[in-house]
């Protein structure tokens, strides 16, 4: 028994972006579980408690690491701050989960390289149902050549990078199976009928809506609609912790959310 009450087997988490929605959440969500301890927290800004937890200011994640003993870094913040804790973490010899999104190229190899030294888990979405909905729009997209294909997500009115992570990772399951498709068409106006080779991408922001995906397939006078709704952030919330107790102790590398729920 450690001095916190849980057992030594316990994972250990450090949470950074502690003050954001979902830093919140997830911290929440491991408070609530016998097995999971949350050891420290960080935040780019001052940030009350959030329950029990205590959040220090980022600038001190280096030593964290090494005062807390972590197994786990668990990350939902922004693509610069991201890159910034994975190399940490790496650094120190602990294992990233990180659902955060809008990478550029140069942000995607340096997590790559983190994934040289540590095991580092990337997802666009935690939810087990997005994982079945990139599945069956896979056998959709493959069993239907030649329907006309429409992307639409909808986050709330706060969400920065669009279209979402997880339209983006389902764009590309939807590439991987249906050759031709070579034009992605961001909304449309004025004369703009579709085109040989084009897939419609729609992004919504609107209120405090916690994530829609929806893609279209039409043709041969008939629809089929394939579509997930996320009710609160909580369930990305114990994906990611899912993910992270998954994680703990693999050999270092790069590892994706279904590589969780395949096993």
């Amino acid at each position: 028994m450690t001095t916190d009450g849980r057992d030594a087997g316990d994972l250990r988490v450090l949470v950074t972006g502690a003050g954001g929605r979902m830093g919140r959440e997830v911290i929440e969500a491991a408070s609530a579980r016998e097995d999971t301890a949350v050891v420290a927290a960080v935040n780019r800004t001052e940030t009350e408690p959030v329950g029990s937890v205590e959040v220090a200011d980022a600038a001190r994640l280096p030593d964290l690491l090494s005062e807390t003993d972590p197994d786990v870094l668990v990350d939902f913040t922004g693509p610069k701050s991201a890159v910034s804790y994975a190399e940490a973490a790496a650094g120190a010899g602990v294992a990233v989960v990180t659902g955060t999104t809008g990478f550029d190229d140069d942000g995607i190899g340096r997590l790559h390289a983190a994934s040289s030294s540590v095991p580092l888990l990337k997802a666009a979405n935690f939810a087990r149902g997005v994982a079945a909905l990139r599945r069956a729009v896979r056998e959709a997209v493959a069993a239907v050549p030649g329907y006309d294909i429409e992307l639409t997500e909808t986050h709330h009115n706060g969400k920065r990078d669009a279209p979402s992570g997880t339209a983006k990772t389902l764009l590309g399951d939807v590439e991987s199976v249906r050759d031709g498709l070579d034009r992605r068409v961001h909304g449309r106006e004025g004369d703009a009928p579709r085109e040989e080779g084009e897939i419609g991408v729609h992004a919504r922001r609107a209120g405090d809506v916690t994530g829609e995906h929806e893609v279209l397939l039409a043709g041969n006078r008939e629809t089929l609609q394939l579509t997930h709704r996320a009710g609160d952030r909580g369930v990305f919330a114990e994906g990611a912790l899912d993910a992270a107790a998954w994680l703990s102790g693999r050999d270092a590398g790069w590892y994706d959310f279904d590589d969780v729920l395949d096993e």
